[in-house]
């Protein structure tokens, strides 16, 4: 019941503050809407009007955390974007994977794992970060890319699955 009630409210704030112009303080409000469902979420929250947030009580932000438009995040498990991270247009976060049953992926279990994304990392647009998912402090995930997995050193990211290409 409680995560039916959580699912109401994320729909309820997108449908009351989409039609807002992105500038930052409706992105801000927006963002404090949100973060009351929150477990912990930083001051300067902004969150852009085409953006999806589902399992808020499991979506932890810091300070200074931007989402743009179009993003989707799905929170069947825990999903911490540390201070200063920006999410890029188009990106999805789902930290729950399908697994294989009797050669079918439909009704095979879900396997949750959490993801994080430590401060000041730039996850470009049409990223996707599935269920484990690291990212290093100060990173950057190039656009379009898939990160499968817990990435151990900083640096840009880029490909499917995702492979350093340089340290900063």
């Amino acid at each position: 019941m409680k995560q039916k009630i959580n699912l109401l409210y994320s729909w309820f704030v997108w449908l009351v503050t989409f039609f807002l112009p992105d500038i930052s303080f409706t992105m801000r409000f927006r963002g404090w809407m949100y973060s009351l469902a929150m477990p912990e979420s930083g001051k300067n929250f902004q969150v852009s009007s085409g953006a999806r947030l589902y399992g808020l009580n499991k979506i932890s932000v810091g300070d200074d955390v931007y989402i743009a438009t179009n993003v989707v995040i799905n929170a069947g498990e825990e999903v911490v974007l540390g201070s200063e991270v920006m999410i890029g247009i188009g990106a999805i976060i789902v930290s729950g994977n399908h697994s294989l049953l009797n050669g079918s992926y439909r009704f095979g279990s879900l396997k949750r794992e959490p993801i994080l994304v430590h401060r000041g990392s730039w996850i470009s647009a049409n990223v996707v970060l599935v269920s484990g998912s690291e990212i290093p402090k100060s990173s950057l995930i190039a656009a379009n890319s898939v990160v499968t997995k817990k990435l151990k050193i900083s640096g840009v990211y880029a490909g499917a699955p995702a492979e350093l290409k340089s340290r900063d």
